[in-house]
């Protein structure tokens, strides 16, 4: 199989956890990083052995060295550095939240369309073996009817990293697009998309979510209790309930070990490791749709990303949080 040559827009902690992944993926390998300046092109360069270093994103786009770009800058530059990538005829895996509202998202798509590549949002935790085999105990019917699903995703930010691009509403700030997209993707595995209800409540710090908290109600009665938060810190643990039983996941968007707890007392333990820090089955599976000629990833859908950007929309809108793209 062809290699597929990957190239690097950005150089913050999730492009250097990309970079470590790649060197476990046979499929592809990485071989451009573009910056804003060329210091930082070169130090992240350097650092992981890349060859080609651009101190410019449209550099990028216009040469002919890369066959796709991963798109790693904050949210507010996904839908500029995605377009200006397939503009130039790459394919694109682009950080989640692809898009900062819907109306972004549905503009990225047409701009895939228009020049025939592949574009997806890297929710790596819909790839990892543990969500697989989740969904396949779900599947089997070993928990019996899913009626209700929990997910808390909630950190808390070093007080010397309050400049942050995660506290700024310019940037599409706040827990919800940080975090809360997990905890929705999650809702929407397990129990679908046949919303009957939802409400929604929230922290605000500096004109961002700082703490979110999001009830799903669902027409087959089951409900989802989701929260995020960048301020507060609550165990990143989930469950998923059925009438027979519940799962509780440790890390639950992407879990590792899974505890099924019956209801007649019994237990059962399951450890699913990632093959490295998780990021290796994304760029797997997304070489492969590149492989094959896809131009949308049969897994993680246009569907499913529309869904879920409108999703966080209607979310933003209870709670009263607005962001400039949004005009």
């Amino acid at each position: 199989m062809k290699k597929i040559r990957f190239g690097i827009v950005g150089t913050g902690t999730i492009a250097h956890r990309f970079a470590q992944a790649i060197k476990n993926v046979k499929c592809a390998e990485l071989v451009a990083v573009a910056s804003r300046t060329a210091e930082c092109a070169k130090k992240f360069g350097d650092e992981f052995g890349i060859k080609y270093r651009f101190d410019s994103y449209e550099k990028m786009a216009d040469s002919d060295v890369i066959d796709a770009a991963y798109i790693a800058v904050p949210h507010s530059g996904h839908i500029g550095c995605s377009c200006l990538m397939m503009n130039g005829g790459k394919h694109v895996i682009c950080e989640k939240p692809m898009a900062v509202n819907l109306a972004e998202a549905e503009e990225m798509f047409r701009c895939a369309d228009k020049n025939g590549v592949l574009l997806m949002e890297a929710m790596w935790a819909r790839l990892v073996p543990g969500t697989i085999k989740m969904l396949e105990l779900v599947e089997s019917g070993m928990l019996g009817d899913i009626l209700g699903v929990e997910g808390k995703f909630c950190y808390t930010m070093d007080e010397d990293e309050m400049d942050h691009h995660v506290f700024k509403p310019e940037n599409g700030g706040g827990s919800l697009l940080d975090v809360g997209v997990y905890a929705l993707n999650f809702a929407s595995w397990y129990l679908g998309k046949d919303v009957e209800e939802m409400s929604a409540y929230c922290s605000e710090y500096g004109g961002v979510d700082s703490h979110t908290c999001i009830l799903l109600k669902y027409k087959n009665a089951a409900i989802a209790d989701l929260s995020s938060a960048i301020l507060l810190r609550k165990p990143n643990e989930g469950y998923v309930y059925g009438s027979k039983g519940y799962a509780h996941l440790r890390r639950f968007y992407a879990p590792q070990e899974i505890e099924i707890c019956f209801n007649d007392g019994r237990t059962e333990k399951i450890s699913i490791p990632y093959a490295g820090n998780g990021f290796e089955e994304q760029i797997t599976h997304f070489c492969d749709c590149v492989s094959a000629g896809l131009t949308e990833s049969p897994i993680i859908t246009r569907e499913q990303i529309l869904y879920i950007t409108n999703q966080m929309d209607e979310i933003r809108k209870n709670i009263g949080i607005v962001y400039p793209q949004d005009n």
